[in-house]
């Protein structure tokens, strides 16, 4: 009889593990849920903090550039020679020019910029943000009547939203540099025939496309580090997780409205 009580035992512990874990899930939902509608109130509120704004735009943009640089001539280089060798086994190398503006403006630059800041813009706003909670500076912005979610977590989802459309397309010109490097080096093909060729393949919905990704990832990617830092608890420790899932959550939330945009874009097209 003891096996048979200690087996009901582990069943019973198991299902309440899983039944608590559901019950955390669907509680996170709701939480993000009134994250995200509070977000929209306090954004069309005055006052407006634009110096704020302003320079959240300078820590996202500029302060990501070099990086943002770095990833996405290598992107255009690297597709570029990946892709060298199946065209030419069909005889196709001249098409590789329109292959690469495709795979870059319609989903090479909004992704690769969307995981870059993911990476380095979502865990700076969860580690600053949940530093500033668990040392309780947000708790002195409410008793000095300051709006910490106004100040803090507003202007900072503003801020990504507004600039991961800028860097997207800068990423999608830097990696068709990269790709014409190459491109050139092993074809001699011309400045002016290499962007004729891959223009001339874009359409105005690839560009409205990337540009939709690009506002939905940055706005993600905002929310999901702020609402990890803004409720982070457990000292420092509270911290690096907060960090960790910010990075974790919108890298996974960045994936699945890659494949519902592609989807709802095929459609159209």
């Amino acid at each position: 009889m003891e096996p048979d009580s200690e087996k009901n035992k582990l069943s019973q512990t198991k299902k309440y593990f899983i039944s608590r874990r559901i019950d955390e899930f669907f509680i996170d939902i709701h939480n993000v849920s009134k994250f995200i509608v509070r977000f929209f109130k306090e954004a069309f509120l005055p006052p407006y903090e634009f110096q704020e704004i302003i320079k959240q735009c300078y820590e996202v943009g500029y302060k990501s550039l070099f990086l943002i640089s770095l990833t996405g001539f290598i992107t255009g280089i690297v597709f570029t020679k990946q892709s060298r060798p199946s065209l030419s086994t069909f005889g196709a190398s001249s098409w590789l020019p329109s292959l690469i503006s495709i795979a870059i403006i319609r989903a090479l630059a909004p992704l690769v910029t969307a995981l870059i800041a993911a990476g380095k813009v979502g865990s700076n706003m969860g580690a600053e943000l949940g530093s500033m909670k668990v040392t309780e500076q947000i708790d002195a912005m409410e008793v000095s009547a300051t709006n910490p979610f106004k100040f803090l977590v507003v202007t900072r989802v503003i801020a990504i939203t507004c600039m991961l459309p800028i860097l997207v397309m800068y990423t999608g010109f830097i990696g068709m540099i990269g790709s014409y490097l190459n491109v050139h080096h092993n074809e001699l093909t011309s400045y002016r025939a290499f962007f004729k060729s891959a223009f001339g393949t874009i359409s105005f919905l690839d560009i409205f496309s990337s540009v939709i990704k690009s506002v939905v990832f940055g706005f993600t990617i905002g929310i999901a580090g702020c609402y990890q830092g803004y409720y982070a608890q457990g000292g420092t420790q509270g911290v690096g997780r907060a960090a960790n899932k910010a990075v974790v959550i919108a890298m996974f939330m960045v994936f699945i409205e890659e494949m519902i945009i592609v989807q709802f874009v095929n459609a159209i097209r």
